[in-house]
């Protein structure tokens, strides 16, 4: 109320004008995804300062932060469609950007239009992966990725050449191998192959003591040579869902993670 008795919410004629609250967005879970795009912005500078193994720190790094930032966000209530695309556009530049990039000035520069080529690719693809997860999240079967999720990928591309630098061994000697596993981790990402999603894995449930041990004891392989076991880890990964499309292929089953038709038709051939 004002001094001469008014409200200053009502105009004239007694009408109520409603304050319209302005829209923010939620600060926890978007610092997060901050965090994860930091992590490939810093991998970004390591890789033209030389420190090739810090570069593939920062890849990881984003990786753990971007499995992270969904969950707190669904955690504390405080999802949004701001959030989802500050997420995607992380992905982006940690996941599609970064490993094209450190990729290049590690090994495939040398190699010429071929490596840059290789390079582009990736990150084209790593692109395409994302609009087209982001298209089809109302249709996909959850327990299922539609190729290689693009963290996954930007880590057999770090996960390579942080072994490599473990091993002492230059990006010059495996410029071709390194040409090789761009291609490949990038064209997997947009095809088809289903990659388990691990979704369905609730941490809020009571599992059997046996599952604690087995994960004390992956811990500990790991720990026994973390670049090693962390690259082969992941080598299996992009292997299994070729394996999983075979042997749907084999029994009959459908092979597409779709669940149901799109409302796109001009997208529907990317979809069988």
């Amino acid at each position: 109320m004002q001094e001469d008795g008014s409200d200053p919410d009502l105009a004239d004629g007694g009408t109520l004008l409603v304050r319209k609250r302005r829209k923010g967005i939620y600060m926890l879970p978007n610092l997060v995804t901050l965090a994860a795009l930091f992590g490939g912005f810093y991998a970004v500078i390591m890789a033209i300062n030389g420190h090739f193994d810090l570069a593939a720190y920062g890849i990881f790094c984003a990786m753990v932060l971007d499995s992270l930032d969904g969950r707190v966000a669904r955690m504390t209530n405080t999802q949004s469609a701001f959030g989802e695309q500050m997420d995607s556009l992380s992905d982006m530049v940690s996941f599609g950007a970064a490993p094209a990039i450190i990729s290049y000035v590690w090994a495939l520069q040398g190699l010429g239009r071929w490596g840059w080529i290789a390079a582009f690719v990736y990150c084209a693809c790593a692109a395409l992966r994302l609009a087209r997860f982001n298209v089809n999240t109302g249709v996909v079967d959850k327990r299922y990725f539609q190729g290689l999720p693009s963290p996954a990928a930007a880590a057999l591309v770090a996960g390579f050449i942080w072994l490599m630098t473990d091993q002492g061994i230059k990006g010059s000697a495996v410029a071709w191998p390194m040409f090789a596993l761009a291609l490949c981790s990038g064209l997997t990402m947009v095809t088809n192959v289903p990659f388990y999603s691990f979704k369905d894995v609730h941490m809020k449930k009571s599992v059997p003591f046996a599952v604690i041990v087995m994960i004390a004891l992956v811990i500990a392989i790991i720990n026994i040579d973390p670049p090693i076991v962390i690259f082969s880890l992941f080598v299996l990964y992009g292997v299994s869902g070729y394996l999983v499309y075979g042997w749907r292929k084999v029994k009959g089953v459908q092979t597409s993670v779709i669940s149901t038709s799109t409302e796109e038709p001009d997208e529907r051939g990317l979809h069988k």
